[in-house]
């Protein structure tokens, strides 16, 4: 499992670039390019320990449990295991056991100048780096747009 890390500078409160984040209509703009056969879909409770289920539309997916929250400085995600259309949760097969455990970290950390760096820090499989390199790069900046229009 590698730790992968991207960070970009936004001119923007802390509070706007967390509901950018968060919002469901701007968190699937900005995850689209992970999945651009199908809207990502984010639903939580947005409690520590709760449910989190990243999924497209069909309902396919992730889910995952909130480790660690500090509104609106930090949230840790804790991968459980995957998540099928029919809302059946896999988090014991040999597949998902693999990176079962892994961590999605989000920190916004305010800059002596006024801004804000959003960094986002993932755990996953080598085969899977060059996809979210590709995903947070351009997500970011579709972040730092968006909080810094509206």
């Amino acid at each position: 499992m590698e730790n992968l890390s991207y960070d970009i500078v936004i001119d923007a409160p802390k509070e706007k670039i967390w509901e950018v984040l968060w919002n469901p209509e701007t968190y699937s703009e900005w995850t689209k390019f992970f999945n651009p056969n199908s809207a990502s879909v984010m639903k939580s409770d947005w409690k520590v320990g709760g449910k989190t289920y990243f999924t497209n539309t069909e309902g396919e997916g992730m889910v995952s449990t909130i480790d660690s929250l500090e509104k609106p400085d930090q949230i840790i995600f804790k991968h459980l295991g995957m998540v099928d259309k029919e809302g059946n949760e896999d988090t014991q097969s040999k597949e998902v056991m693999e990176w079962n455990g892994s961590f999605e970290k989000y920190f916004l950390i305010s800059l002596s100048d006024g801004t804000v760096k959003l960094q986002a820090e993932v755990q996953a499989e080598s085969e899977w780096k060059d996809h979210l390199n590709e995903g947070f790069t351009k997500g970011l900046q579709i972040v730092k747009d968006l909080a810094e229009s509206k």
